[in-house]
């Protein structure tokens, strides 16, 4: 579960609000899609959420555990990709791969097991030996990938995985997404994709200068007046207002 009660984060000494007073629960189980136009405040409440940022006020839980009192807590329990992937160019990918494993304490034949089966699954065992620097845009997203996934977290966070994935990984990671929460896993996510967030998502919530603006279902968004819209549709009506 992440919970996030009347969270705020301000840049340039308070003039610029990148994300005011949010309030949202995400619950177990729950795949739930963040959307919002570019400067909303996406990654930024992501950042709040791993505690990349401190809040200027509001309180942040990540499985219960409040991140700001109990860091390290809080980041063992979660995994997180951000939207440009950064990583250890020097390492090779399984190099990389043990370090993960390593920060998160994953017994050696769970790691080998995991490192396996994700490596077959997108693709990348041909090039695990290889430099990250020697990899391309995409083969970095899923090494990336891979190693949130190593861990088996209860908490996943995703600041838009989809980017740089062929059809074939991308569709291996919705079904991932998927199965994590069908396990009782929470999962977080922002994209600009709506068709993604249209399948997928349990729930939707909408971010516009700050402030969430919507959140629900797909059929709670579209209300009476919405019936027949897309999620598309529903989105630019509420980011024009």
């Amino acid at each position: 579960m992440i919970e996030l009660n009347d969270v705020s984060k301000s840049y340039n000494n308070g003039r610029v609000k990148a994300v005011d007073a949010l309030t949202l629960t995400v619950r177990p189980g729950e795949i739930f899609g963040f959307l919002g136009p570019n400067g909303a405040g996406k990654t930024t409440t992501i950042k709040l959420i791993v505690g990349l940022l401190r809040p200027d006020a509001g309180t942040i839980r990540v499985d219960g555990i409040d991140n700001q009192k109990e860091p390290v807590a809080a980041k063992a329990v979660t995994t997180y990709v951000p939207d440009t992937p950064a990583i250890y160019e020097r390492l090779t990918g399984l190099e990389y791969l043990n370090f993960i494993g390593d920060v998160y304490g994953v017994p050696k034949a769970d790691r080998l097991r995991r490192i396996e089966k994700w490596l077959d699954i997108f693709e990348l065992a041909g090039a695990v030996s290889s430099p990250i620097q020697s990899y391309s845009h995409g083969m970095k997203q899923k090494i990336v990938l891979i190693a949130a996934l190593l861990p088996a977290p209860r908490v996943m966070v995703l600041d838009e995985p989809m980017v740089g994935l062929d059809p074939r990984s991308a569709h291996h990671m919705k079904e991932m997404m998927r199965t994590h929460c069908d396990g009782g896993g929470t999962l977080f996510f922002s994209t600009h994709i709506m068709e993604v967030a249209e399948k997928l998502c349990d729930r939707i919530g909408i971010i516009h200068n700050g402030r969430l603006i919507a959140h629900g279902t797909l059929e709670e968004l579209r209300a009476r007046d919405r019936e027949d819209q897309s999620l598309e549709k529903i989105f630019l009506e509420l980011t024009e207002r």
